[in-house]
This record gives C-alpha cells, sequence and structure tokens, in this order.
C-alpha cells in the first residue's frame, strides 16, 4: 500500500495515510485512459452543424425559364446548388459523437488515472479543507500554503463555502466523489482530496 502524508490547510505534515492498492496501485491501462478521456470529449461535442440541402432551402418551385429557344443550358430550378441561394450539396446534418463504454472500463480507467497520480506524487491529502466564509482570498492562501497552481479539488460534500471561494480562480477546479472523472484527474498538475473523500472513493471503487 501507497503511503501518503496528510497535510492541514497551513501546508503542515499532520498525519499519514494508507492507501488502498486496489484503487491507488492498479497497474496502468493506458488504453483505457485514452478511451475514457475521447469519451468524456466525444461526449461533449454539441454535433449541431446543419446546412440545407436544395430540398430545405425555400421557393425554386418555378421553372426558371423555358427548356427550349434561349439559348442557356436548361434550368429547373434556381435552388439547384450552382445557383446563389441553391442548397448546399451533401449539407451537414445534425449528429451524435457520443459513444458508451462499459461501467468495468470506466472504472478501470478512472483508477489508472488516480494510481497515475499517485506514482508522480501529484496527489495531496488534506486532513480538512473548511471555510467559515465565502473568501477567494483565503482560498487562494490555501493553495499557496499547498504550493498548488493548477489543481483539481476533491471533496466529499457540496461544501458551497469552498465550492464558491474557488470559483474565480480559473486554475482550480473543484469536484465531488461521484463526479470524479478521468479527464479532469489528468487535465490538472495536482489533485488535492480531502481524508473524508478518499475513504468514500476507497469504498466506492475498491
Amino acid at each position: 500500500m501507497a503511503k501518503v502524508a496528510v497535510l492541514n490547510m497551513a501546508g503542515k505534515e499532520v498525519d499519514s495515510i494508507e492507501l488502498n492498492d486496489a484503487v491507488f496501485g492498479v497497474e496502468i491501462n493506458e488504453h483505457l485512459v485514452h478511451m475514457a478521456v475521447l469519451q468524456q470529449l466525444a461526449n461533449n461535442r454539441q454535433g449541431t452543424q446543419k446546412a440545407k440541402t436544395r430540398s430545405e432551402v425555400s421557393g425554386g418551385g418555378k421553372k426558371p425559364y423555358r427548356q427550349k429557344g434561349t439559348g442557356h443550358a436548361r434550368q429547373g430550378s434556381t435552388r439547384a446548388p450552382h445557383y446563389t441561394g441553391g442548397g448546399v450539396v451533401f449539407a451537414p446534418v445534425p449528429r451524435d459523437y457520443s459513444f458508451k463504454l462499459n461501467k468495468k472500463e470506466k472504472r478501470a480507467a478512472l483508477k489508472s488515472a488516480l494510481t497515475s497520480r499517485v506514482a508522480e506524487n501529484k496527489f495531496i491529502v488534506l486532513d480538512e479543507l473548511k471555510l467559515d466564509e465565502i473568501k477567494t482570498k483565503k482560498f487562494v492562501e490555501v493553495m499557496n500554503n499547498l504550493k498548488l497552481n493548477k489543481a483539481l479539488v476533491v471533496l466529499n460534500d457540496m461544501d458551497k463555502n469552498v465550492i464558491a471561494s474557488a470559483a474565480n480562480v480559473p486554475s482550480v477546479k473543484t469536484t465531488q466523489t461521484n463526479e470524479l472523472n478521468v479527464f479532469d484527474v489528468l487535465k490538472y498538475d495536482t489533485v488535492v482530496v480531502t481524508k473524508a473523500a478518499v475513504a468514500t472513493i476507497e469504498e466506492v471503487y475498491a
């Protein structure tokens, strides 16, 4: 079992904790991690690009001029693709980019991502993270004490004071254990987890 220090909000070591190898010490599966990130990015795509084909643009119901005798090529509609205001050939239509990953694959990918953060010493455990009021300055002080810049802060519950205090810090994201995902774990330089959140993660994923 990996042993990591438990820090307080002042950045001082107050305890140590052994992490469960079933969650934080698994064999890293890079392919599953890649697929999990790909899935999240794909599922976030709106896929709303749309252009009208010649059957969808308005007008063009009347033949612009007679078939023969004008000296021009025959035309049946002014909404053909080669006309100004005409439809688009093979126009893009809204599509769904999302795809599914099995539940076991998602769990394995998240465990791999967490294990990689522990192995790289980019996993910090706090004894607690509590603020008396919503104050960005106080939250920034905690980050400075921990010598962190770009960090993912994982809370065990919906702590409104911490979440609101961190909202104006662009390099920090707060999340809860039930919203933890591979993309966020890898996107931020360091993962900061409260001791209570570690226990919940181990309980859910072990």
